[in-house]
């Protein structure tokens, strides 16, 4: 067996280059890796990409082998039953490359399940992280999404995921990073588990007392967090505290909503040393979002690195880690609750450091995902 104490062994097939982590699913990718080679796995990485990178040094020094695919972008993909994002990480090669040994293969998400059937591998240990129910993530992007061609093609990839989903029950075992997506397949196709999200943190920093602004952070070229941007603007026009708003992406359009808001200000994010920083001196953390798929990583950097989170329904649904965070469900709420918060210096510091650096613990939970794939291989 090759998950003997000698030798553990594991293919990975990633949906996009893990590396640099600077977006949740590229994050939870990127510590899995990271973890699981921490305990002893070989591990056999795949990634497809719009561009294949010169070098990957940061990757070949966790992982014993890295293989790139080019994603395929063609417009005739569009009127296949198959979502669009799965058959664009279609490969023959990819195929050739698992089989040049028996480890057991890791998919990370549907998109990257296209071969999975091949009869090539049909005796081979087969298990799908679950990053999203992608029928619900497609439409919660058409729903934000205001250009009506994008809007309509995301309409339709939701409508081919319901269908595609049922490919689940063909795994060995899916693996849920949320207990709401873990409950849905297993209503279905009973082969679920659930292990938490990989986040790369391994110490909660205990930052009491008084920040010294609202925050809120995310990537907006996605048009939820656009949504969710437009929204605090609105909240915070009308507030007397100052919020942050930091990303990497669409400076010119923030600037332009908050120009008449001085109590709002916009910070290109530049890198994670950055991130951290600002995560620090924020007193309010604001994670918000409208559509619900999985659990958003920038909770997890904010809970191990800053003070108060507020988050909504959509976030997160483990409660030993949401306990940690106060819920809102209205514009009012919201407003009524920075309004008390920005008096009141953060006290749960230490009890946080207790819980979640065991509970959300990267090692510990690759050792979770390691007893699984053993038990699969008996």
């Amino acid at each position: 067996m090759f998950l003997s104490m000698q030798k553990k062994e594991l293919h990975i097939v990633s949906f996009d280059n893990p590396f640099p982590p600077n977006y949740g699913g590229a994050i939870e990718v990127f510590y899995k890796i990271k973890a699981l080679h921490e305990i002893g796995y070989a591990i056999y990485l795949h990634c497809f990409v719009n561009s294949v990178p010169e070098q990957s040094p940061e990757l070949d020094a966790i992982v014993s082998e890295v293989y790139f695919y080019k994603n395929s972008h063609n417009p005739f993909y569009f009127f296949s039953k198959t979502p669009f994002s799965v058959l664009s990480r279609n490969n023959r090669e990819l195929l050739n490359n698992l089989k040049k040994n028996n480890a057991p293969i890791l998919y990370e998400g549907l998109k990257t399940a296209y071969c999975f059937e091949d009869n090539l591998l049909k005796n081979r240990v087969k298990v799908i992280r679950l990053h999203n129910l992608e029928q619900d993530y497609f439409k919660g992007i058409a729903l934000s999404e205001n250009n009506l061609i994008k809007k309509a093609l995301y309409f339709l990839e939701s409508k081919k995921y319901e269908s595609y989903e049922k490919k689940l029950q063909h795994f060995d075992k899916v693996l849920a990073l949320s207990r709401f997506e873990n409950d849905y397949v297993n209503s279905k196709f009973h082969n679920s588990s659930y292990i938490p999200v990989f986040h790369g943190n391994e110490k909660v920093e205990i930052i009491e007392g008084f920040g010294k602004y609202a925050f809120y952070h995310g990537d907006l070229r996605t048009s939820d967090n656009r949504k969710v941007v437009k929204y605090l603007i609105e909240v915070f026009k009308n507030l007397d505290y100052k919020l942050v708003i930091a990303s990497g992406s669409k400076e010119k359009m923030v600037r332009r909503l908050i120009r008449n808001a001085p109590n709002i200000e916009f910070v290109f994010l530049k890198d994670f040393e950055m991130l951290k920083q600002l995560l620090g001196e924020a007193h309010i953390n604001l994670i918000l979002s409208f559509q619900r798929s999985g659990t958003k990583l920038k909770l997890l950097n904010s809970l191990f690195r800053s003070r108060f989170c507020i988050i909504n329904e959509n976030i997160i649904d483990d409660e030993i880690v949401s306990d940690f965070c106060i819920k809102t469900d209205s514009k009012e709420k919201l407003i009524s609750l920075i309004n008390f918060l920005k008096s009141q210096p953060y006290l749960d510091g230490e009890k946080k450091k207790t819980v979640l650096e065991e509970y959300l613990n990267d090692r510990a939970n690759a050792q979770i995902l390691s007893g699984i794939l053993e038990s699969l291989n008996r």
